[in-house]
Order: structure tokens, then sequence, then C-alpha cells
């Protein structure tokens, strides 16, 4: 038993027809899955930043705190703009942007200069936000190891 040329020919590719509809489909979805994932580290950076924020005035002192809040500011600022440059990769960028790490150069300078600001507080502060990747990955892979 053998197919014609003309069936194979007029017979409707399913990989062709599903090629587009899945290219459509697969940014789309990745995309809210990326803002999902940008939404929840950034609440999990915020609640981790207070309770630190909390527990070092308690244990330490106001302006240490505070210290540590301006570097947990930054370091969400920081996050900020690792997420818009990443949601701009593969759009209009082929790589990602080495500036963001400007912020924390400048912050670190300022804090040298000015005698109110400390270094060590700042820097643990902007640290913040990768506590919160380690929190999210054991988080993930705890929950989800099938």
């Amino acid at each position: 038993m053998s197919l014609s040329d003309e069936s194979i020919e007029s017979a409707p590719s399913t990989i062709e027809n599903a090629q587009p509809g899945f290219e459509e489909a697969e940014p789309e979805s990745s995309m809210g899955e990326f803002y999902k994932l940008y939404q929840e580290l950034l609440v999990i950076t915020l609640a981790l930043t207070g309770m630190i924020f909390v527990f070092v005035w308690i244990f330490y002192s106001l302006n240490i705190a505070i210290n540590y809040l301006i570097g947990g500011c930054t370091g969400l600022i920081y996050l900020r703009m690792l997420a818009k440059d990443v949601e701009r990769l593969g759009r209009e960028k082929q790589e990602l942007s080495k500036t963001r790490l400007a912020l924390l150069v400048l912050l670190i300078l300022l804090a040298g200069k000015w005698n109110q600001l400390e270094i060590l507080p700042i820097f643990l502060g902007f640290l913040t936000y990768k506590a919160t990747l380690i929190i999210y990955v054991i988080r993930t892979t705890a929950f989800n190891s099938d």
C-alpha cells in the first residue's frame, strides 16, 4: 500500500500547524512566569529586609539598622534593575548590562565619605536579595522534588 504524492502534499502538516501556536503561547506563559517569580522575590526581599531591620534595631542601634535599611533598599533597586534588564533580554538586547553594579559601588563610596554611614551594614543590607534567592531555591527544591 503506497500513498500518492498528491495526498502527502495536500495533507496538512501537524508540525507546521502546531509551530506558530507554540511560538505565540510560549513567550506569554514564560513572561507570566517571569513576572510571578519577580513579584515573589520582591515580596520575600521586602519581608526579609523588614524583619532584619527590626532585629538589628533591637539588638544593635537605630543608626546601624538605618544603614542596613539603606543597603536593603539598594538591593531592592538592584533586583528591580536586574528584572528590567532580563525582561528586555532577547527582544531588545543580546546581553545583560553591567551598570547595575555601579549602584552598589556608588553607595559604598558614599558610605566611605560620609561619617554617619557604615559600610558593613549597608553591604549586608544589599546582600539581602541574595538571601532571598537562597530561600527561594531551597523552598522550590525541597517542595518540588518528586
